[in-house]
């Protein structure tokens, strides 16, 4: 079973040697849990399995037992003879406990304070974050009690997912499905990892190569992937933040948590920063923006046999980035420099000119530093005058780095 996509790299090491307690209960999604449970043990977690009876009914204790290298606990009084208390001693260990699938009837005990099994009664004992995923039928999901439930175990610190919608086992329609695999490994490193350093701030970041229309066919672009700018924006969600992403890429599969808003060309992306610009506390301009656009553009595709040659005249777009600066209140404004020849003098030129508070600066002529690689080297140079600079690393990690400086950047301002 190879590792997911999205949790390859850096990723892995988030949950190296992590003890994950995984509590199954009995819904039909009870099979999926398999998925989860050998994706975290690829991951390099150490997992430990609490079924229900229930749940036992439906999948194999066995099953877990194989793919996890432990035994499933499931009946309280099993192995009384020894001296550790099972579910204590799994409560104790646990890095993070996951409930998935979480059935009404779990939740309910849990919002109760009802510990009747060996999985209530461990849950109750952890002081581990818990990490609850809702699966069931969607009249069950939508009943007001269920709801009421799940809202009380927010209130109480836990993080309780929302499920999928689709189709049901039950053969409707609806909301309530299993979330995919890597939903919640990304939730669960969110919870491992992520210090909450955003929690409470809004960030809007915008990513990938604007498109400048000539003609229905074509257009004048650059060599953006946004995977700079979609990092960024996934390391800000990770960190609690509320995430606004403006792309203008629609080749990358959207962040969870971040809401996407698409523009085409620049004077879209100028709409769509300076419209969602005043309510932001962290702004970072990582679109790649094309600084000319045609003059005049056809609605016909332009025949060749019509034009021996062409000439297109170009005509200057919007600073979308200079005018941030100068409209700047309360904003961390955070712009890119992508270049090849003396690099930090013209990142420190351009922060002065357009008022910015952080820049990463580049130069994409340097091999694993250019256009659509899943690397970067850069430098962060910073109103004041002080630098960073960086070996080559992803894009993930640099997203990291760069979302923890916006973090006490904004910090910095309101105090």
């Amino acid at each position: 079973m190879p590792v997911l996509p999205r949790l390859t790299a850096e990723r892995c090491n988030m949950f190296q040697d992590k003890q994950i307690v995984l509590g199954v209960s009995g819904g039909i999604a009870a099979y999926k849990a398999v998925d989860l449970a050998s994706h975290l043990r690829q991951l390099g977690a150490d997992v430990h399995c609490i079924m229900t009876d229930h749940a036992a009914r439906l999948v194999s204790p066995v099953t877990f037992g194989e793919i996890t290298g432990h035994e499933v606990a499931q009946a309280m009084f099993d192995h009384i003879t020894r001296w550790d208390v099972g579910h204590i001693s799994l409560a104790r260990m646990a890095d993070l406990f996951v409930i998935a699938p979480a059935t009404a009837d779990i939740i309910g005990k849990i919002a109760s304070g009802i510990a009747d099994d060996m999985l209530s009664t461990t849950v109750m004992a952890t002081k581990a974050p818990v990490l609850v995923v809702p699966s069931m039928n969607t009249q069950m999901y939508e009943n007001p009690f269920v709801q009421e439930n799940m809202e009380k175990l927010r209130r109480a610190g836990y993080t309780v997912m929302e499920p999928d919608a689709g189709h049901l086992a039950c053969n409707t329609e609806g909301k309530g499905r299993f979330p995919k695999t890597e939903d919640i490994l990304e939730e669960a490193e969110k919870i491992l990892t992520g210090r909450r350093l955003l929690k409470g701030k809004k960030i809007l970041v915008s990513a990938g190569g604007t498109r400048e229309k000539i003609d229905p066919v074509r257009y004048i672009g650059n060599r953006s992937s946004g995977r700079m700018g979609y990092a960024i924006a996934r390391a800000a969600y990770m960190e609690d933040a509320e995430v606004v992403l403006v792309s203008c890429t629609r080749d990358l599969p959207e962040p969870r948590g971040v809401t996407v808003v698409y523009a085409e060309d620049a004077r879209g992306l100028d709409a769509e920063m300076n419209r969602l610009y005043d309510g932001a506390d962290g702004v970072i301009m990582a679109a790649a923006v094309s600084d000319y656009r045609p003059s005049v553009s056809s609605d016909r595709k332009i025949k060749k046999e019509d034009h021996s040659s062409l000439d297109i005249r170009l005509e200057l777009n919007p600073d979308i980035l200079r005018g941030l600066g100068a409209r700047k209140s309360h904003q961390f404004l955070v712009g890119f420099a992508a270049e090849t020849n003396d690099v930090i003098a013209h990142g420190k030129e351009k922060l002065e000119r357009k008022n910015l508070d952080m820049l990463i600066a580049n130069d994409v002529s340097q091999p694993g530093a250019g256009f659509n690689v899943s690397t970067n080297i850069a430098s962060i140079l910073y109103r004041g005058g002080k630098m960073e600079q960086f070996p080559i690393m992803s894009k993930d990690e640099l997203g990291r780095i760069i979302a923890e400086r916006v973090a006490e950047g904004i910090k910095k301002g309101s105090c």
